[in-house]
């Protein structure tokens, strides 16, 4: 029987953190949501809000939103860490990007912040075409992106949970650090026509300049830290072949293969969240 933990997780309402919340709770861990309206309260850009949310936890599951990539994060990521082990915090386990120079930076505080810890980097999550910016672009039928030579190892924000409740829980995973992926590469094209085939709806990809589409962005009255944060991801992430490749970490952590693309838009064709209708605009 797994020892019973006093857990934090930040983002606990989120992509993955609330999927982490109920993978602990099912493990019958005390469980501390990390976010604005929890009691008490967590916000990144309230660093005096940090003391109460770690008072008395044993772990923390760190999610920096946007991204570990924005101006900012690593202040965030070093005020944190060092707020926690003065609570008495034992465990980190952070969630990462998969090929992010900036993302990196931040992992080395928590590696030496004197914390146990376990790094998860993770790959694009296929939940972006279903609860995130791609959501309105699919239920529209025209998703237009750059970089359509890129193949990208999408994966499931549930894999993505499984394996940070497992290393959280299991200290042989301490001082790790784990690729989390898809286990194939695709394109944003071929993506596309998975949704559409899953659906049985007319989904078509354009493929746009880098350019174009922060400019789409732009004009869409996307905030402007957003788009830096987009540019960024698709010029200096994507666009490396070391970012394409498959892990198999997924694997090697809960013993089974991860998730495909196709079974995720199987399972997210079941939800109904993409037989919804935009609102027209008048």
């Amino acid at each position: 029987m797994t020892e019973q933990s006093n857990i934090l997780v930040i983002g606990g309402t989120g992509k993955t953190g609330r999927k982490v919340v109920e993978g602990l709770k099912q493990q019958n861990q005390n469980v501390r949501i990390g976010s604005r309206n929890a009691t008490p309260s967590f916000e990144w850009s309230d660093p005096a809000s940090w003391p109460k949310a770690l008072e008395g936890m044993d772990k923390v599951y760190i999610v920096y939103y946007p991204d570990l990539a924005v101006p900012g994060a690593y202040e965030a990521i070093k005020g944190l860490t060092e707020a926690a082990r003065k609570a008495g915090v034992k465990k980190a386990v952070l969630l990462s990007g998969k090929g992010e120079k900036e993302a990196e930076r931040c992992e080395q505080l928590v590696a030496n912040s004197g914390l146990d810890y376990t790094l998860v980097r993770a790959s694009w999550f296929n939940q972006n075409f279903s609860e995130s910016f791609l959501l309105e672009p699919v239920l529209a039928g025209h998703v237009a992106l750059p970089m359509p030579q890129a193949k990208i190892p999408f994966v499931d924000t549930g894999d993505i949970a499984e394996v940070v409740v497992k290393v959280l829980l299991d200290d042989a995973h301490n001082g790790k650090t784990y690729e989390i992926t898809g286990p194939k590469a695709l394109t944003f094209e071929e993506v596309v026509k998975e949704i559409a085939t899953g659906t049985g709806k007319n989904i078509a990809y354009q493929a746009v300049s880098l350019e174009a589409y922060n400019s789409m962005m732009q004009a869409a009255g996307v905030p402007s830290d957003y788009i830096w944060l987009f540019d960024y991801l698709f010029r200096e992430v994507l666009s490396k072949e070391e970012n394409q490749v498959v892990s198999t970490d997924v694997e090697k952590v809960l013993g089974r293969k991860a998730t495909g693309f196709r079974e995720y838009v199987q399972r997210t064709v079941r939800t109904g969240i993409w037989n919804q209708t935009i609102p027209q605009s008048i």
